[in-house]
């Protein structure tokens, strides 16, 4: 029986980062970037104002109150390059480069405000209100690494420097399917024996909160034959596939008698839940074949499938964020397996996130989920006061 990190390692084995595309900054949120992004050229590209003022030659005010004649305006987009000669001042607006031979901003309240003779009240330091060129990036300084999600910050930042587009990884193309002869799509009038289909939804919305693009297929019908074609019709078309469902030991576990001999092996990992899994490649195309009771598929997909995407997406930091909470209450264990318990948030705690456990059919207490504590094999028992890793599933 493969252990549960073993298990995680192979599956984010399977993937590699999906090669990169150019995008506009206005498709470039939530991408990955694939190449460093450096700055060309100082940010600012001149000496600028912080303030609405005056531009001034420090040696000109160093006793006040002074008057100075105003010998130009500047406004923020300006090209007059015109050097500031010796007592004189330039009214100058917030952004507007500053002239040559001024060293110093007067703030417009240090003063009286005129326009063509300014009195200057208050003796402005060396330097006061302006921005050096290249004093937010140098040429060659890194604006954003490569690897980085990039965000709204991000988008800020990569205009600033002047650049309209960038080189991102691919988002991943998941196909989710769900077998089962009992399964009809939610809202279809059931008969004795049938269920909703809550697994490839479920699927699906766990790929687009990933960062992937889901492709939903199912339900399917327990047809290994048929569930063949319809994968490998699917597998040139996607970057990875997913199954829920019919990966056991029992008679209609249709999809390990379909792919078997196809390049994906089935075997068990000693976790709960989530015992049975499959794993490999059909036709080339990564496929993760999950158990198909819903927690089983929820914390399979977490722990198993999830990096995977985050791999493709070209992320170093594949895991959720995981922080040691304290247990409020406690829970037995399944022996040599690890456990992964769903749980709810309890200030700085954590305690199961129903009364039934771990049970792996329990659908609609799904929506109760915030983490996953994950206790290790050797573990029989969870008392009050333990500390666990816990996995934060949601946003």
């Amino acid at each position: 029986m493969r252990t549960l990190d073993e298990h995680r390692a192979a599956t984010a084995a399977l993937a590699e980062p999906l090669p990169a595309h150019e995008v506009s900054l206005t498709d470039a949120p939530g991408h990955v970037l694939a190449r460093d992004v450096r700055a060309s050229e100082p940010l600012p590209r001149w000496d600028n104002s912080s303030m609405d003022g005056y531009a001034v030659r420090r040696a000109d005010v160093t006793h006040v109150p002074v008057r100075l004649p105003v010998a130009v305006e500047l406004a923020a987009g300006t090209a007059d390059e015109r050097a500031l000669e010796p007592g004189a001042a330039a009214r100058i607006m917030t952004g507007a480069p500053l002239p040559p031979g001024a060293d110093a901003v007067v703030p417009i309240e240090h003063t009286d405000g005129a326009t063509d003779v300014v009195e200057i009240r208050v003796a402005p330091v060396a330097g006061a209100h302006v921005r050096r060129a290249g004093e937010d990036a140098a040429p060659g300084d890194l604006v954003v690494a490569r690897g980085s999600l990039l965000g709204v910050a991000h988008v800020g930042a990569l205009a600033s420097v002047g650049c309209a587009r960038v080189l991102v990884h691919r988002r991943p193309r998941i196909a989710v399917v769900s077998t089962g002869d009992e399964l009809v799509e939610p809202g279809s009038p059931l008969r004795h024996g049938q269920l909703p289909d809550s697994n490839s939804w479920l699927l699906a919305a766990a790929v687009a909160e990933a960062g992937g693009d889901a492709v939903r297929v199912g339900p399917l019908p327990d047809d290994p034959v048929g569930l063949l074609r319809a994968l490998r019709d699917l597998a040139p078309r996607v970057d990875g596939i997913v199954t829920s469902g019919g990966v056991s030991m029992g008679a209609y576990d249709v999809v390990k008698a379909a792919l078997t001999g196809h390049g994906v092996d089935f075997l068990a990992v000693a976790v709960q839940p989530g015992k049975p899994q499959g794993l490999g490649r059909l036709d080339g195309t990564p496929l993760w074949a999950l158990p198909g009771n819903p927690v089983s598929t929820f914390a399979s997909f977490e722990v198993f499938v999830r990096p995977a995407i985050q791999r493709m997406r070209g992320l170093a930091d594949l895991e959720r964020p995981t922080a040691v909470r304290r247990v409020e209450v406690g829970w037995r264990t399944p022996p040599g397996r690890a456990q992964l318990m769903p749980v709810r948030f309890v200030g700085d705690a954590v305690v199961p996130a129903t009364d039934r456990g771990s049970g792996s059919h329990l659908a609609v207490r799904l929506a109760l989920v915030e983490g996953l504590a994950v206790v290790p094999a050797e573990v029989d028992e969870v008392v009050v006061g333990d500390l666990l890793p816990v996995m934060k599933v949601v946003p």
